[in-house]
């Protein structure tokens, strides 16, 4: 069973590094991981992955890069550079460009690769409105798959995916689960959510979770609350 801190990463969804680390400080040693995203990594650049790893935490670095395959290949080998765990691409981008990415992902360091499937802020009507005429339950399953065949072995995709995806997928699939909302918190922008409990019973490896935490009055007792939700999921889960 793994450790609560290694199945949660706060979401540092702020426009520079001050006010990034000021949220970090406010957690203490609660957490262990660290999504770094384009707002934040546009405006601070490596210096605040250097920074957290500094501090002994691991980054996850969600770029979601879509691109020709050279571009995407060579900026996985910067993100070796700079340090971080685990690193997005698009799935979207095709199996050209995930082959590349696996494969400059194999050089000492690298970090994991995490093809996104289908967005959690997308629903029928915004992939239909793309072109695309299947669910996002099929658009999902059927990128997973082509994403496994380029040799990518973890994927994001919600919580009402998450099952499919992981009988699809094995046993050993990263499987890392954005829109993740406690009971009771806002839902904001996202269409396909659920709760940390329910997410972590459908199968998932490691939940996301930005504003329930980095938004509440006190961002450390609410990581707290969260990271005991995964504990008693997984408990139960053994039973």
């Amino acid at each position: 069973m793994l450790d609560p801190k290694d199945r949660l990463a706060v979401a540092l969804d702020h426009p520079d590094a001050y006010q990034a680390m000021k949220l970090v400080d406010s957690l203490g040693q609660t957490c262990q991981w660290f999504k770094v995203g384009m707002e934040l990594y546009y405006a601070a650049g490596n210096d605040i992955i250097r920074q957290l790893r500094d501090r002994g935490f691991d980054v996850f670095l969600d770029l979601k890069l879509h691109d020709i395959p050279n571009t995407v290949a060579g900026a996985v080998r910067s993100a070796t550079k700079a340090g971080a765990s685990l690193l997005t691409i698009h799935a979207s981008g095709g199996p050209a460009m995930m082959t590349a990415a696996a494969e400059a992902a194999k050089a000492p360091g690298s970090p994991r690769l995490l093809a996104v499937t289908v967005l959690t802020s997308m629903d029928d009507a915004q992939l239909a409105a793309t072109g695309i005429t299947a669910s996002p339950a099929e658009q999902v399953l059927k990128l997973a798959k082509l994403a496994r065949q380029s040799g990518i072995d973890g994927f994001v995709c919600s919580a009402e995916e998450v099952a499919a995806v992981r009988a699809a997928t094995g046993p050993q699939t990263l499987l890392v689960i954005p829109g993740i909302r406690p009971a009771g918190a806002a839902i904001d922008d996202q269409k396909r959510i659920a709760t940390p409990a329910q997410a972590i019973a459908q199968g998932a490896s490691m939940l996301v979770i930005g504003r329930p935490i980095t938004q509440a009055k006190d961002p450390a007792a609410a990581a707290e609350d969260i990271l005991s939700e995964i504990a008693q999921s997984e408990t139960s889960l053994k039973k």
